[in-house]
């Protein structure tokens, strides 16, 4: 009896081991691991990125949190802490799903591109050739409206400077009319633009900078370019050629249980507090709504590496060619130098964004990281979204690092934390090579 029983065991453990093996060599063809030796960091002090995960899940600031770096086209660091929730006990997983929310923006960036590789649109084009809904737009002059002196243009739209916001409470006349129109009420993308575009603008288009709904505008263009609903042509065109085969606007009734808690932070209790079943944004991720370019996607950490991976190999990964590598060095410079001003940087500090930073095509931009007060490198590129997911990728140290969370508008500094514990573990520079 004990005999059998150990062969079965023994044999119950080989298969567990041929799958796991076939399962990491899957894994393996997309995103390759190494130690972290082997491309100049070290395993050992990358162990102080995994107690820095373990310290916020353990002082309650996260119910959990995973990050993931990868230099030279190879991951060297994933680390997983905490749970699902502070409601669920489940822990999280490589597998996890989580809402990325603004993280979306950079995809539509490439989504965009791409057709602005195939001749669908020029940078200088008013976005009303597409979307005739702004043709005549007013805008907010101190204490009235006037007619815009000219049209929002692609790139505009592209760069955050076409003059819209987000509706934040209180913060202008403008921003209030957005909270009267709810917008991401919308049924769909044809009725999200009629109802932003009766809405005048923040600023004259190109003025200055100023994070707004741009993005889910430009989703709305791709629709009326290419005949499809955004989600299919996202899957057609990126998610698809990738292996991006968990990034969806709509969470599967059966991968729900790879959905986590999303959470806020209780100033009055000093602790998360669970979000429920109430979406933040007015965006639901389980039932049917609208594809929102610039806010509304579901992806795994895995996932969005190979998206980053993507844009560190100039524009391709595994096999598929998604952008040119011109294209790509142009979306990452600085396209606020003719614009730029005092309230573009004003208002880009106001919103989240670091000093010494500035704006490309779909990402932030390192200029200066003495200014940022961060360890990084001129030219790096970033963005973030609303639950607290971040990433970065630093051309100068070949590097790409990524963390998820579900912790709407976190008070936290983790990105910079991150930061420092991902760049001390470099023992080699890049151009030492």
């Amino acid at each position: 009896m004990n005999v059998n029983f150990q062969i079965v065991s023994l044999l119950r453990i080989a298969l567990l081991a041929i799958v796991c093996l076939f399962s990491a060599t899957a894994y393996a063809d997309d995103l390759r691991r190494t130690k972290a030796e082997k491309v100049g960091m070290s395993s050992a002090r990358l162990e102080r990125l995994e107690d820095l995960n373990q310290r916020y899940v353990d002082e309650g600031k996260l119910a959990g949190v995973m990050t993931m770096v990868a230099r030279h086209g190879k991951i060297v660091h994933l680390n997983a802490a905490g749970t699902y929730g502070v409601d669920n006990d489940k822990p999280l997983t490589e597998d996890t799903l989580f809402r990325i929310y603004s993280m979306t923006k950079p995809i539509t960036a490439v989504a965009l591109m791409m057709l602005y590789e195939e001749g669908a649109f020029q940078l200088s084009d008013p976005v009303s050739k597409f979307l005739p809904q702004f043709r005549d737009m007013q805008v907010w002059k101190q204490d009235h409206y006037e007619e815009a002196q000219s049209q929002i243009t692609m790139h505009q739209l592209l760069t955050h400077t076409a003059g819209l916001t987000y509706g934040y409470p209180g913060a202008s006349p403008v921003d209030d009319r957005y909270q009267e129109a709810d917008l991401l009420g919308a049924k769909d993308l044809d009725e999200f633009i009629d109802r932003l575009a009766e809405i005048p603008l923040l600023f004259e288009p190109g003025e200055r900078w100023h994070y707004g709904v741009s993005y889910d505008v430009l989703g709305a263009v791709a629709e009326k370019i290419t005949g499809q609903a955004y989600g299919d042509f996202l899957e057609k065109r990126i998610f698809g050629p990738l292996g991006m085969d968990d990034t969806y606007f709509k969470v599967p009734t059966e991968e729900l249980g790879r959905f986590p808690t999303n959470h806020r932070w209780s100033m009055e209790e000093q602790k998360l507090v669970a979000i429920d079943h109430q979406e933040p944004l007015n965006r639901s991720f389980t039932t049917d709504a609208f594809a929102a370019g610039g806010h509304g996607l579901v992806s795994t950490i895995g996932d969005y590496m190979k998206f980053c991976e993507m844009l560190r190999n100039g524009g391709s990964f595994n096999g598929s060619r998604i952008l040119s590598p011109k294209t790509m060095q142009y979306m990452m410079r600085n396209h606020l130098s003719a614009t730029s001003n005092a309230a573009s940087s004003r208002d880009m500090h106001q919103q989240g964004v670091l000093r010494g930073t500035s704006f490309g095509i779909g990402f932030g931009i390192v200029v200066d990281p003495a200014q940022a007060e961060v360890i990084s490198s001129p030219g790096t590129y970033f963005w973030g979204g609303h639950a607290g997911t971040i990433f970065w990728i630093d051309p100068e140290e070949d590097l790409v690092a990524i963390a998820m969370m579900q912790l709407m508008a976190s008070p936290w500094p983790f990105r910079n934390e991150m930061g420092v514990m991902t760049y001390q573990a470099i023992e080699k520079l890049n151009r030492a090579k």
